[in-house]
């Protein structure tokens, strides 16, 4: 009898074993004409939860759930098991692991080559689109080579010299004579034949155009929260990707896009559940557009990515969606409201009440906004950016709200401002979609890329 059970558990074992998903081997049928990568910044599998819940209720689904080859990624830098966007783009575009902070290079500050680059020397078009700046980590990851993200005017310039085909985002002011220290970028992109643009009408105009420039903010493009309070004329991230796919497309030899979801991190990083559903919904609707797009094309691989999680964000049963869904700013935009004293050392109490109980239906009580006010201070003894008073807002939301997601006093020790080194998955669809499937590190993502692609 204990020999029959034995008989039966191997038995059993060997055929889920079989039943397990496998990768599937690369073959000449696989390789696609065009890839667009889809990167939601700091969107883990909670981050599409909330987005599911509160966009589709909860029998429903968001679109890129439906995509036929699913994975999932480890994400740790070469110096930290949680990485920045810097170093998480760089192993997703490269293969390489580096150090938090660098773009496009080795840990030990050696340039390589990225996926876009190996598709710009082959002859094909080449676009990065991005609601941060363009300049930013996961732009600059695929984009170029520097020891610092924060070194974006320098980005700015070796995009210049590379000439991608499709440059969309925030961040005009890098491309301005004041961060440049010398001339406007501008007019030399103007001169080499891009098409600039500045806002969503200007771009709608401009799609088809082979080389378009488009800077649609000095800084960040804004959340989609925020887009009718600041009147915003900026494109969403539906348009600008429709936009560089129908001028991408032009090119006979093919093309390769990354797209990002940048606000996502953003929203994230303030606890921001709200901003995280906007943003995602908004990202979501960018991937159904370019997976139809490579459904009528026929040969084109789409990867739908995210770079590193966010501040741990979970559907807590607690969670009150029906009031957060109420909420029409950001924890960001709610930052500039408030009033500063006559000293401008704090916030008056008044009026940190009157932000909360304005824009998220909270009666906070005076200790609560005194301790806004503590954590508001940055390590100069001044009040903190707008971003991240915004975040110290957002997480007080979030608590009182039910969500799950990082202490503040957790964020305030991390350097990353509350990356966690959680596995996030990877969506595919099209001509060899089947290889990403499984747990992998996030530099197989461009050893397989490459490997379809012939190179």
């Amino acid at each position: 009898m204990k020999q029959f059970y034995c008989l039966i558990i191997f038995t059993v074992m060997v055929g889920l074993s079989g039943c397990a998903p496998k990768q599937a081997e690369m073959t000449p049928q696989m390789s696609p004409k065009n890839i667009i990568v889809m990167v939601a910044d700091g969107m883990g599998v909670g981050q599409i939860e909330i987005a599911r819940l509160m966009e589709k209720g909860k029998e429903g689904r968001l679109f890129l759930q439906s995509l036929p080859n699913v994975g999932l990624i480890q994400t740790y830098s070469y110096d930290n098991f949680v990485p920045d966007s810097g170093a998480a783009a760089t192993s997703l575009a490269t293969g390489v692991k580096t150090v938090n902070k660098r773009v496009g290079m080795t840990h030990d500050g050696k340039p390589v080559e990225s996926i876009a680059d190996l598709f710009k020397k082959n002859g094909k078009g080449v676009g990065l689109v991005s609601t941060n700046t363009v300049t930013d980590a996961t732009p600059a990851g695929f984009g170029s080579s520097a020891k610092s993200r924060s070194n974006q005017a320098e980005i700015a310039r070796q995009y210049l010299s590379s000439e991608y085909d499709i440059l969309l985002g925030g961040g005009g002011k890098y491309f301005g004579a004041k961060r440049q220290k010398g001339p406007d970028l501008v007019p030399q992109f103007k001169d080499k034949g891009y098409a600039i643009v500045t806002n969503r009408s200007e771009l709608s105009k401009a799609a088809g155009s082979r080389k378009i420039l488009g800077l649609f903010n000095n800084s960040f493009m804004n959340y989609n929260l925020d887009k009718e309070e600041r009147n915003s004329k900026e494109p969403s991230l539906l348009e600008m990707t429709r936009a560089a796919v129908t001028s991408l497309s032009k090119n006979e030899n093919g093309f390769f896009l990354m797209s990002e979801g940048a606000r996502i991190d953003h929203a994230a990083h303030a606890a921001d559940v709200t901003g995280i559903w906007k943003e995602t919904v908004e990202f979501d609707k960018a991937v159904r557009y370019v997976v139809n797009w490579a459904k009528k094309n026929g040969n084109t691989l789409v990867v739908v990515v995210a770079d590193h999680e966010t501040m741990s964000i979970g559907a807590a049963e607690p969670m009150n969606i029906q009031a957060l869904k109420a909420i029409n700013v950001s924890p960001e935009y709610m930052a500039t409201k408030l009033v500063k004293n006559e000293a401008k050392t704090a916030f008056t109490i008044n009026s940190i009440k009157s932000v909360f109980k304005t824009y998220a239906a909270i009666d906070i009580s005076t200790e609560d906004a005194k301790l806004l006010n503590q954590r508001s201070m940055g390590k100069k003894g001044i009040l903190d950016y707008d971003y991240k008073i915004g975040w110290e807002i957002g997480s007080m939301i979030a608590d009182h709200y039910g969500v799950a997601a990082m202490a503040s006093s957790i964020r305030a020790q991390s350097k990353t401002g509350g990356h966690t080194g959680n596995m996030v998955p990877v969506f595919a669809y099209g001509s060899g979609a089947e290889v990403f499937e499984g747990v992998m590190d996030n530099t197989e993502i461009f050893f397989k890329l490459k490997r379809l692609s012939g190179y």
